[in-house]
């Protein structure tokens, strides 16, 4: 199967079924003599598990990391970083009478007819579960960009019909504060108390995540096809149930003139607005970068559905199992990670750039 590999310079690898005996990932790339804070890894892996809280899946899962190899006495050798996530509460029988049936807006169809063969417990290779690895090279990225002053806010700003009014940048500590990771306190309780009635009702809702890089200095990024936005586009669309991406102004520039959207300089060549969202030309240019990432709703919901049997037949479905009402709480650990492991491929790739400058 291809497709399992991101980056160029820092580069991941990702293997493993959400039912196996374990995920896992190979990490390419990561330099050497550099001091890791495994708790760091593992908080980060905390924040994206199931059975958490009462809003997310119940499936309990402990995700704890095994590395096996490129690191010695707590530092990375600068060989290839080899981990394992062992699977411990796999309820496989939950999925028996998926076996035939397509689930609605899955990946169950596109896979059979692909491959001609699916895995039907959990999804197999195209359950979120794959995610955790994306956490764990994410994490040790974060250490690396630490020292090098970037920081990375990331939160939910919207679930459903209920928005967060500011996208400023918020502290990790409040955004840990909240079961749905929401900054503020009112917006919150707001989402909470929705989420808490679609699970009553056995429906699901989606939401969006917004994210805020500090720290990137002007000139990171490829020119044409491997702009630095480009990519965070692509990170942020192979998340599972991503729909959307937008940089900057987004969306919203389509009703702006010109004469309004333009980023004045001022004479150290910060802007005076960042419409651009941080990044010009592909390219960074000093500015704080700032992006918002869409998730559908969950596809597994407990009201009846009709569906596709794989004999061609129209059936009813009632999904069983242990879902999220919505994935965007857990998701903010995805989407901070890949825009972590997006930043260090673009920063070594910018020291092999400048190397006889």
């Amino acid at each position: 199967m291809s497709g399992s590999s991101f980056g160029q310079v820092f580069k991941l690898t990702t293997f493993g079924e959400s039912h196996g005996v374990a995920i896992g990932g190979v990490i390419d790339g990561f330099p050497s003599n550099v001091e890791l804070d495994f708790q760091v890894i593992q908080k980060a892996l905390d924040e994206r598990r199931p059975g958490q809280n009462q809003l997310v899946t119940a499936r309990n899962e402990k995700d704890e990391v095994e590395f096996i190899s490129g690191i010695f006495e707590g530092k990375s050798t600068g060989s290839p970083i080899a981990f394992l996530i062992r699977n411990t509460d796999q309820h496989s029988k939950d999925y028996q009478a998926l076996k035939e049936v397509y689930r609605p807006s899955h990946a169950d169809f596109s896979y059979a007819k692909k491959y001609g063969i699916r895995d039907h417990r959990g999804g197999g290779r195209s359950s979120a579960r794959e995610t955790a690895c994306r956490v764990v090279a994410g994490a040790l990225a974060a250490q690396l960009l630490s020292k090098l002053g970037i920081e990375n806010s990331c939160f939910v700003d919207q679930i459903g019909p209920i928005q967060l009014s500011s996208n400023e940048w918020h502290d990790k500590t409040r955004i840990e504060a909240s079961l749905v990771r929401c900054p503020d306190e009112s917006t919150s309780a707001q989402m909470q108390s929705y989420l808490e009635t679609l699970q009553q009702e056995g429906d699901t809702s989606g939401g969006s995540i917004k994210c805020i890089l500090r720290g990137v200095p002007a000139g990171w990024g490829e020119p044409v096809f491997d702009k630095l936005h480009a990519e965070l586009g692509k990170a942020m669309l192979s998340i599972n149930a991503v729909k959307g991406f937008e940089i900057g102004s987004g969306f919203s520039a389509v009703s702006m003139k010109g004469s309004e959207h333009n980023d004045i300089f001022n004479a150290d060549g910060s802007t005076q607005t960042n419409f651009s969202g941080g990044i010009q030309g592909g390219i960074s240019n000093g500015m704080p970068i700032h992006f918002r990432v869409a998730f559908k709703p969950v596809a597994s919901i407990k009201k009846m559905q009709k569906t596709l049997q794989n004999d061609g037949q129209i059936k009813e479905l009632n999904i069983e199992g242990r879902h999220d009402p919505c994935v965007v709480p857990r998701a903010v650990s995805i989407v901070s990670a890949m825009a972590n492991i997006v930043l260090l491929d673009f920063y070594l790739r910018q020291q092999r750039n400048t190397l006889f400058q």
